[in-house]
């Protein structure tokens, strides 16, 4: 079982960053392709981004631009940057992590972490 701590969210002003953190123990961590949803209210779950173990990136119309995905294999953590923040940012952060290969499906969740982006 792969566990995923998020960290990192809060209450932001429309133009303002935030970064959020996934924290992992498992010892496999380097080999796995690793992401980033969102779901807002009343809305379907979106993948923001992805990034494999080799570090290829992959992000959403909506996020290229602000927000960069990284990863530090040593610490067994992933992070999302997002900058220049907007209203409909706003939702719940899920840190997934999946096996390699495409297309990416997640196949474990983090608990999530709340991003209110204010106007």
């Amino acid at each position: 079982q792969v566990q995923l701590v998020e960290s990192g969210g809060g209450l932001v002003q429309a133009g303002g960053s935030l970064r959020l953190s996934c924290a992992s123990s498992t010892p496999i961590f380097s080999i796995l392709t690793m992401a980033w949803h969102r779901q807002a209210p009343g809305k379907q779950r979106e993948l923001v981004a992805s990034i494999t173990s080799g570090g290829s990136a992959n992000y959403a119309d909506s996020t290229k631009g602000r927000f960069t995905i990284s990863r530090h294999n040593a610490n067994r953590t992933v992070y999302l940057q997002m900058n220049n923040l907007n209203p409909e940012d706003t939702a719940v952060y899920y840190c997934n992590a999946g096996l390699p290969g495409r297309p990416f499906v997640p196949k474990y969740w983090g608990q999530g972490t709340q991003v209110t982006v204010s106007s």
